[in-house]
C-alpha cells in the first residue's frame, strides 16, 4: 500500500512495555439487539446515497527485516506508524460519510500494547486478539498478533494488517449507528439466535472494511497483491479453520465470527460495490 509516514495520529495510545495493567477480560468486539431495529438503523445511513463502491489496502514499506511484534525498536515503530495511517484515514472516511448523512462520528482511539493492559471491557490480553471495546470506544492491539497472523495462519503482509485494523475500526461504526446495541438486545431476547446475530455483525465489519479499501483503490493506494493479502487474512480467521486447526473437527452452531468462506464473500461484497447498502448481513437470508 502507498502511504506516507507523517505525525502520528493522536488518536493512538502506545503502551508498550509498560507491563501488565490489565487482567484478562472478555473481548466485545460486538454489542447486540432486535434485528428488525438494524435494518432501520443501517438503512438510515445506507441508503442516504453518500456511499462510494468496494476494494482492499496493504504494502508498508520494507519494515527494515525485522517481524511484526518482534522486538526490534526500528521495525515495530514502522509497523505503529503504519496502524496510524491506516485508522486515522478509514476514521477519516467514516467520518466524511456520516457528515454528509447529517451524522456526528466519534472517533475511536487505537491502544497498542504489551501482554496485557486494561481496559473498559474488564482487561485486554493478547490471547483476546484485536478487539473493539464498547465501553471505552477503543481499539486493543499487540503487535504480537501479526506475527501470529503470519506464522500460524499463513496470512503475511501489511493489507493483512490493514483489514484487522480496518474491521474493529467497523465495529465501531457500528457501535456508533446503534447497531451494536440493537444485536445486544436481540441476544438477550432470542438465546438460540445469539450466535448467528454475532456473525451477521463479524461479516458486515468484514463488508465496512471492503467498503473503507474500495475508497484507498479509488485514490490510488493500493498496490499490485493487495487485495489478495486481505482476502487471505479474511480466510485465515474463518470460525471453520480455526476450529480445523484447534480441535480438528468443526461445529457450526458455535460459530460467531462466520466462515473463512463467509468472511471473504462480505469482505468482497464491501469491496467490490463500495457501498455499504451491499453489507446488510441482517436482512440477508442466507450468509
Amino acid at each position: 500500500m502507498r502511504w506516507k509516514r507523517s505525525r502520528r495520529s493522536g488518536d493512538v495510545i502506545d503502551r508498550r512495555g509498560r507491563g501488565s495493567g490489565g487482567m484478562p477480560g472478555m473481548s466485545l468486539g460486538i454489542g447486540g439487539g432486535g434485528l428488525g431495529l438494524v435494518a432501520i438503523v443501517v438503512l438510515v445511513l445506507l441508503n442516504s446515497g453518500v456511499f462510494g463502491g468496494g476494494l482492499d489496502v496493504r504494502n508498508v514499506p520494507n519494515l527494515g527485516g525485522g517481524a511484526p511484534g518482534s522486538g526490534d525498536p526500528e521495525a515495530d515503530g514502522k509497523l505503529v506508524d503504519f496502524m496510524s495511517f491506516v485508522l486515522d484515514d478509514a476514521q477519516g472516511f467514516w467520518s466524511d460519510t456520516f457528515q454528509e448523512a447529517d451524522r456526528t462520528y466519534e472517533r475511536a482511539e487505537l491502544v497498542i500494547f504489551t501482554g496485557a493492559t486494561n481496559s473498559g471491557c474488564g482487561g485486554a490480553t493478547s490471547d483476546i486478539g484485536p478487539h473493539y471495546c464498547p465501553a471505552d470506544q477503543r481499539i486493543y492491539l499487540d503487535l504480537d498478533f501479526f506475527k501470529e497472523l503470519r506464522n500460524r495462519f499463513g496470512a503475511p503482509g501489511d493489507f493483512a494488517q490493514a483489514y484487522v485494523l480496518a474491521h474493529e475500526i467497523a465495529h465501531h461504526v457500528q457501535n456508533e449507528l446503534g447497531i451494536s446495541d440493537d444485536v445486544h438486545r436481540s441476544q438477550q431476547n432470542d438465546r438460540e439466535q445469539a450466535n448467528e446475530l454475532s456473525v451477521r455483525l463479524e461479516l458486515q465489519a468484514d463488508c465496512f472494511a471492503g467498503v473503507w479499501a474500495f475508497t484507498t483503490y479509488e485514490r490510488s493506494l493500493l498496490e499490485s497483491g493487495d487485495l489478495e493479502e486481505g482476502l487471505d487474512a479474511a480466510a485465515a480467521i474463518g470460525d471453520d479453520r480455526i476450529q480445523r486447526e484447534t480441535t480438528g473437527r468443526i461445529d457450526r452452531e458455535s460459530w460467531t465470527h462466520g466462515s473463512s468462506e463467509q468472511r471473504v464473500r462480505w469482505f468482497k461484497n464491501g469491496y467490490e460495490d463500495g457501498d455499504p447498502n451491499a453489507c446488510d448481513t441482517f436482512s440477508a437470508e442466507s450468509l
